[in-house]
């Protein structure tokens, strides 16, 4: 390795700055994690609608502003796990929107993983 990436801090994007300092590269953008953050606030949703959307608690949980984002540039720890997971899924070789797969004893991937992050 001939030098370590370091991405400067700017504003508020904490979550950004230590997804692509981890990963040694411009990875994500504030737009990568906003997407992502959207998609887990409809999953959300989805999930509290099936307590009854006429329930006290769904109602409730519509007049809540997001807990994955804000506009000062926070991204829950939702959002930070769901891209490292890409990025170790991608880096095994699986497709990070299917279930992964639980690797056999003698599945020599993950070695290849970390070789390759090396």
């Amino acid at each position: 390795m001939d030098s370590i990436f370091h991405e400067k801090q700017e504003g508020s994007l904490c979550a950004q700055h230590c997804l692509n300092n981890l990963l040694q590269g411009e990875y994500f953008t504030p737009v990568d994690l906003s997407s992502i953050a959207q998609q887990l606030d409809e999953e959300e949703r989805m999930r509290m609608a099936e307590g009854g959307m006429a329930s006290e608690e769904y109602r409730t949980f519509l007049q809540q502003p997001s807990g994955n984002m804000d506009d000062s540039g926070f991204f829950s720890i939702q959002v930070i796990f769901y891209f490292v997971m890409w990025f170790v899924c991608v880096g095994l070789g699986a497709n990070p929107l299917q279930q992964p797969r639980v690797p056999e004893p003698d599945d020599k991937s993950n070695v290849k993983f970390l070789i390759k992050t090396n």
